[in-house]
């Protein structure tokens, strides 16, 4: 008499794999950093490049962040993004240079209140301009993701000439606040003071949302929409007004992150927010559309990646971002954290 095959052993080595699966994306990052050591002859050298990478990367994060909220909750393609990157770049140099006084006094406290005031600008600015988009350009395409591509790009277009319009064609210089000059020296490496704060907002601006998403009701509406929407509906929440605050909400981070980028480069341009959807909808991709975390890790990616490849191999910098993102889509076609909606 045959035993039957004991198939305990092989259950739970899948089982295993299932939990471990989801978490597989979150090594990604340590992985590349130790991969970017071995190549790198110099540890100070990988540390200054890693400590950019990641300033890079938070800062793409933030721009990003809210698009990929934004086509999860409400399934909309918005190549207009970058209209509110420029324009919360432009708003926020400016207040920073009727902050001149702050910005230049050799205070670290004043300098971050001038920041702070500049970044509250933009974002009221981004917001409030994230609110008339949406109902004049978003709204009359929901479901319809090719009139909302040409719309919203239009929509881009329109936007940038109005900051040529408004704040003229030439390129803006902006001088970092003057307690956010220069580096430290740790290690032997050179970390400049911006980058740090840059690193420090960025982390921030993350577990502010995983707090909001997750511990707050208005999140607790947000997710739920994701997953069914038409349940969220049916229990009698009104939808589309979290359409809106979530648009709002997203384009006012996109502001935040024009500030922190146009600071970054030290010089803004009426393109600037066009140039950076590049770099946005690849983290947005492979991070999974609609996943913050997914978006959050894509971020830091792209940015070790790049600032690794550059240092290496500058040629090669251009592609580096774009064989990551064939690389993750063949290893998960749906992104490294996608988020699954309801059928």
């Amino acid at each position: 008499m045959t035993q039957a095959p004991d198939h305990a052993p092989k259950m739970a080595r899948a089982s295993l794999a299932h939990r471990v699966a989801p978490w597989l994306p979150l090594a990604l990052v340590p992985v590349l950093a130790v991969l970017g050591l071995a190549a790198i002859p110099s540890l100070s050298s990988w540390l200054t490049l890693t400590i950019s990478g990641l300033a890079m990367g938070m800062m793409i994060f933030i721009m990003a962040s809210g698009l990929t909220l934004v086509f999860g909750l409400m399934d909309v393609i918005n190549f207009g993004h970058g209209a509110f990157v420029s324009v919360g770049a432009f708003v926020g140099v400016t207040v920073l240079l009727m902050l001149g006084p702050m910005t230049g006094a050799p205070s670290l406290a004043l300098n971050l209140a001038a920041l702070l005031v500049a970044v509250i600008g933009a974002m009221l600015a981004t917001g409030l301009m994230g609110w008339a988009f949406e109902r004049a350009i978003v709204r009359p395409v929901y479901g319809h993701h090719l009139k909302q591509i040409l719309v919203t790009m239009g929509g881009l277009i329109v936007a940038e000439q109005l900051i040529i319009v408004l704040w003229g064609p030439e390129e803006i210089y902006i001088a970092r606040p003057e307690a956010l000059k220069g580096a430290i020296t740790f290690a032997g490496a050179a970390l400049e003071k911006y980058r740090l704060v840059a690193v420090a907002v960025g982390l921030a601006v993350f577990l502010a949302m995983r707090l909001v998403l997750r511990r707050t009701r208005i999140g607790l509406i947000v997710r739920a929409g994701v997953q069914n929407g038409e349940m969220v509906q049916a229990l009698g929440y009104r939808l589309r007004l979290v359409f809106v605050g979530v648009f709002m909400a997203g384009s006012a981070l996109a502001g935040l992150g024009g500030v922190m980028w146009g600071l970054y480069q030290e010089v803004i341009t009426a393109q600037m927010g066009n140039q950076a959807m590049i770099l946005i909808f690849i983290v947005v991709i492979i991070g999974g559309l609609g996943s913050v975390e997914g978006c959050f890790i894509g971020a830091l990616l792209v940015g070790l990646l790049q600032n690794y490849v550059a240092f290496l191999e500058p040629k090669a910098a251009l592609i580096s971002n774009i064989g990551l993102m064939v690389a993750i889509l063949m290893w998960r076609p749906m992104g490294m954290i996608p988020v699954v909606k309801a059928k």
